[in-house]
């Protein structure tokens, strides 16, 4: 008899909590969320966590709080959510430096195993930048000038790990020429040191450089898409020039392995309908993004993907292996 009990107690408490996953979720959240971003403030991916952020918070009737924690390409950020309760109440916005800095360096987390995807909200290309000093107005332009001064141009990156700092190591491969890299705890940063003519080169995501490029303060010689891009329709793409060369920042959300579904799932909704908001859409649209919003399987895939295309190309450029700190 007391078997019979044990297996009736398991049943129920299966029952039971397959019924509490639900019900939990639609009291969620009761409570403030945290929405880590592992970079400076003023980047692309500060830019899209704020402004969703407060769309949520609208929605939800409860804050969703943005905490900027940069270092290490994201990781810095990223390791702390990953070691956070997964509740649904401590998530990262990551870019594809996610699938580049576990070639690059040793991390305390695994970047597939530790996470949930959860959605992938936009993407952008890098649009190739130079300070208005430098003699150079296309890509054959900067070429040239590289490859006349070995090492005495330097190009700033928001990090090492970063889509923007291995287009460029991917641009100097080919091209055989000799660029210093100068990294940054973000894009933000970066960009100031460019604008002041301490760097000369850099990629930077559109989001963050748009209001520079147009006021004349920097100048674009070309962009990272595979065909020319709205914003700048006459703007030559760096495949032009070099066949084959595409490059892009995604941005997207990731909660800690083990949140239960139901939660996901309705970040998953709540974030996509966010973006399908008339004002949210014209913002990031404006802010020179495409707007995604995929289901998190989808998001899972382009990961999965991504950690193949980056991983190829760093074990082929052979960089050194350094800690997340």
């Amino acid at each position: 008899m007391t078997f019979f009990k044990f297996i009736f107690s398991l049943i129920y408490l299966s029952f039971f909590m397959g019924l509490f996953s639900p019900l939990h979720a639609q009291s969620y959240p009761n409570k403030p969320v945290r929405l880590v971003v592992g970079f400076a403030t003023g980047g692309g991916t500060d830019v899209l966590s704020r402004i969703i952020a407060k769309k949520l918070s609208e929605t939800w009737s409860q804050p969703l709080i943005v905490e900027n924690r940069p270092g290490a390409d994201g990781a810095i950020g990223t390791e702390l959510v990953a070691k956070s309760a997964p509740d649904g109440y401590t998530l990262v916005m990551i870019t594809n430096a996610h699938t580049i800095s576990p070639f690059q360096r040793t991390l305390a987390y695994d970047p597939v195993k530790d996470f949930i995807p959860v959605i992938l909200v936009a993407s952008t290309p890098n649009l190739l930048l130079v300070h208005p000093s430098v003699p150079a107005n296309n890509v054959t332009e900067l070429i040239a000038l590289a490859r006349s001064k070995p090492n005495a141009l330097s190009y700033g990156s928001s990090g090492s790990g970063t889509s923007p700092a291995l287009s460029m190591e991917l641009l100097k491969t080919i091209t055989n020429t000799q660029i210093v890299e100068v990294p940054y705890k973000g894009s933000t940063p970066a960009v100031l040191d460019l604008l002041g003519g301490h760097i000369q080169i850099m990629f930077g995501a559109i989001s963050t450089v748009k209001q520079h490029v147009e006021s004349g303060k920097l100048r674009a010689i070309a962009i990272t898409s595979p065909k020319r891009w709205n914003s700048f329709p006459g703007l030559p793409t760096v495949n032009e020039t070099i066949p084959g060369f595409e490059a892009a920042s995604w941005y997207g959300l990731l909660a800690p392995a083990g949140t239960p579904p139901a939660i996901i799932a309705k970040l998953q909704s709540d974030i996509a309908a966010a973006l399908e908001t008339p004002e949210i859409r014209s913002f990031i649209i404006g802010e020179g993004f495409e707007v995604i919003g995929n289901k998190p399987d989808e998001f899972a895939k382009i990961i999965q993907r991504d950690m193949q295309k980056w991983g190829n190309l760093i074990k082929s450029l052979k960089p050194t292996t350094t800690s997340a700190k």
